[in-house]
């Protein structure tokens, strides 16, 4: 039954109350009282409601821990109260004078400080109004700051509305950090699709919240706790301890673990056990902050330009610790990447014993000249992740050999032995099989994407349990999975099973169906295969009417040739085709050692046996019918698209596809023309700033039309 404004508006705002008391249980409380399904549909229910009645939205839903529309550049806004720094020491003698230094301004023997974990984070300002989220900002110069409150929003550790004893007015100050086990995944991630990885959390956190799609943001994990404070309304907590009973009361995160000590012995005491504990810490800590606890102390105290007197950030030195690399071992990731690892003599580095560390890839190795047998220097990244910092020359043997992956494992992929390849612009070597079992549940999602064979209902929780299951090890075999099989798949766990269902196996059954009759362009596409993005795929399906015929192409084997930039219109085989620049001798190479590699003729054998064998839309079958396919509208023009057309973005790409030309996702000089609709945004101003010229979807039209009179 359908809901009335009123009646929507109250469910909505009962269901945000309920999310957030959950989000508290399980973020701050860590007591959860609902399973992880109970809470989905929760979420579910009030995205539904809002997507009903658009207008009743709250800025500070729940809803907005996904991440909104991207913004075009963060706006800038001036702090209340400055946010300053605090001054670094670096040995128990500085601490020491700092200490008795407050001695002396104060007058005392005993000054009350807290002792707390100096966080590897962003520093932030969190301002609540009337108990609901304003805006969050960082430090900046100290004095003004970027705004990041929609990034922040994703957090869902910060909370966006406060219990009902909160003040009308509360600034609360801490760090935005990465959780050390959402850091080391992370990079894992990175690492296996061939990006650089981050050196530390820090540098992990700063990084994402400095993303203008809010959406990206919400897929890192990142975390928050508070520290401090600015402006407030009314006097405000008299002590630090106070401060931090006023964060547990309103349900904001404050830091943990804190010491209260009033002596120097004390607090040299504390800060010991604090570089003991540190290590089992969920999060990278890199020294101890001490702060006066009275805030009538620390006023008379008061403050440099920069920092104030009243506190102190000791530095723990990093632990560095030598060992013998023994030897180096390849492994394959979730995204085919070949990644070096160090095998090293088991050492006790920041709390653990090592014995392996990531050396990432040839090009690291190589510039560190890492080499099998060397004595090598090994700390923690962040104090979280080991790494190799450096070779100790010195110690090395005379008969030590540079290391070449490539050489280690005779070009072949470590797990299937299907062929490998380095992309242009990427630093990481490749398997390219499409069925290689390491990399099943990313070639799964690849495969199933709505660009590809568009199998709607398999996302990354069913394509990971899929192979999980054992019931799937690449692609090919979800055309063997019974529907019955499916059906009863569960998505969670042994004790608490989420049964996939009769009606989305159902639904996945009728889409492979489809997806038989798909286009050669989308199964080349499906398939994942280095440099064979949308457009050459759908170049290739041009040229090729199957499978097998491109498997043997003559036209491929002679792209392959051609030195990189070299004409194609000069090859006497290739001219009368007037190949894209699409499939260049990159392109051409990867695809023909897939399919004449073992791997690859075990693919299209499978393929066979399941009867697939699908076909091109756009074939030219000679030369001149060729030539004359590729004389439309838009041949060899390139787009962006940004801002609200009047249909879909992706039905305008496929539109423009269709036309000859093609779509990128960036704006750069050699972006032909940006098609900008209703709020286009940066991209608009990148095109300006390069002399693109911007169109409107009119302008586009008649182009496709052949009517326009736009410049070249």
């Amino acid at each position: 039954m359908s809901l009335t404004p009123l009646e929507a508006q109250a469910e909505m705002t009962r269901l945000a109350g309920e999310i957030d008391r959950h989000n508290r249980l399980y973020y701050l409380d860590a007591t959860p009282e609902i399973s992880d399904a109970d809470y989905d549909a929760l979420f579910r229910r009030l995205e539904d409601l809002e997507r009903e009645f658009p207008d009743l939205r709250h800025p500070n839903s729940p809803t907005g821990r996904v991440g909104g529309a991207p913004l075009d550049k963060f706006q800038q806004l001036r702090h209340a109260v400055p946010m300053l720094s605090i001054d670094d020491v670096f040995s128990e003698g500085e601490v020491t004078e700092f200490y008795q230094r407050l001695q002396r301004l104060l007058g005392t023997e005993r000054v009350p400080v807290m002792v707390e974990p100096k966080i590897d984070g962003v520093a932030v300002a969190l301002v609540y109004r009337n108990g609901q989220l304003e805006t969050a900002t960082t430090r900046g110069d100290g004095t003004t700051g970027d705004v990041i409150t929609e990034n922040v929003r994703t957090i869902r550790s910060v909370p966006v509305r406060l219990k009902e004893s909160a003040p009308a007015v509360l600034e609360v100050r801490g760090e935005i950090f990465m959780p050390a086990a959402g850091f080391a995944k992370l990079n894992q991630d990175r690492d296996e699709a061939g990006l650089p990885t981050f050196a530390n959390p820090r540098n992990a956190a700063a990084g994402t919240l400095k993303q203008l799609d809010s959406r990206e943001v919400a897929r890192r994990p990142l975390d928050f706790i508070a520290h401090s404070f600015g402006q407030m309304e009314g006097a405000g907590p008299a002590t630090m301890s106070e401060f931090h009973a006023l964060l547990k009361e309103v349900g904001i995160p404050g830091s943990e673990p804190v010491w209260h000590v009033d002596t120097l012995d004390g607090m040299l005491g504390v800060i010991h056990e604090l570089d003991e504990r540190r290590h089992h810490l969920p999060y990278g800590t890199d020294g101890a902050v001490i702060k006066v606890d009275d805030r009538a102390a620390q006023t008379r105290l008061g403050a440099t330009s920069r920092a104030p007197r009243w506190a102190a950030a000791y530095k723990f030195p990093p632990e560095q610790k030598e060992t013998r690399l023994h030897a180096i071992t390849i492994q394959v990731g979730r995204t085919g990447v070949l990644t070096p690892v160090a095998e090293l003599d088991p050492v006790f580095v920041s709390g653990t014993t090592v014995s392996r560390a990531t050396l990432h890839n040839q090009d690291e190795i190589t510039r560190k000249d890492v080499r099998v047998g060397d004595t090598v220097v090994i700390e923690k990244a962040g104090e979280i992740i080991p790494a190799v910092v450096k070779v100790v020359l010195e110690k090395r043997s005379p008969d030590a050999v540079p290391f070449s992956l490539f050489d280690h494992v005779g070009g072949l992929c470590p797990s299937c032995s299907g062929p490998i390849a380095k992309e242009e612009g990427f630093v990481a070597w490749r398997c390219v099989n499409f069925a290689c079992p390491a990399q099943a549940a990313s070639r799964i999602r690849q495969f199933v994407s709505r660009k590809a064979l568009d199998i709607e209902g398999i996302g990354s929780t069913v394509a990971e349990k899929l192979v999980e299951r054992e019931l799937a090890h690449s692609p090919l075999d979800l055309f063997e999975i019974p529907e019955a099989s499916l059906a009863v798949l569960n998505l969670g766990t042994d004790e608490e099973p989420r049964i996939y269902g009769e009606k989305n196996a159902r639904k996945v059954a009728e889409a492979l169906q489809r997806a038989r009759m798909m286009p050669l362009s989308r199964w080349l596409y499906a398939m994942g295969i280095p440099q064979i993005g949308e457009s050459a795929a759908r170049e290739m399906a041009r040229l090729h009417e199957t499978l097998p015929d491109l498997a043997t192409s003559a036209i491929l084997a002679e792209l392959r040739t051609l030195k990189t930039g070299e004409r194609k219109d000069d090859n006497a085989l290739l001219a009368p085709y007037r190949i894209a620049s699409e499939v260049g001798p990159a392109a051409a190479s990867s695809a023909l050692d897939f399919f004449r590699s073992a791997a690859g003729k075990a693919v299209l054998s499978h393929m066979e046996r399941l009867g697939l064998n699908p076909r091109s839309d756009n074939f030219a079958p000679r030369p001149e019918e060729a030539a004359a396919s590729y004389d439309l509208p838009l041949a060899g023009k390139t787009f962006v698209i940004t801002g609200t057309l009047s249909i879909d973005r992706d039905d305008m790409k496929a539109l423009i596809l269709s036309k000859g030309g093609k779509v990128s996702g960036s704006v750069s000089k050699k972006t032909h023309f940006v098609l900008a609709g209703e709020g286009g945004g940066s991209k608009r101003d990148k095109a300006i700033e390069l002399g693109v010229p911007v169109i409107t979807e009119g302008e586009a039209r008649a182009m496709m039309d052949g009517t326009d009179s736009t410049p070249e």
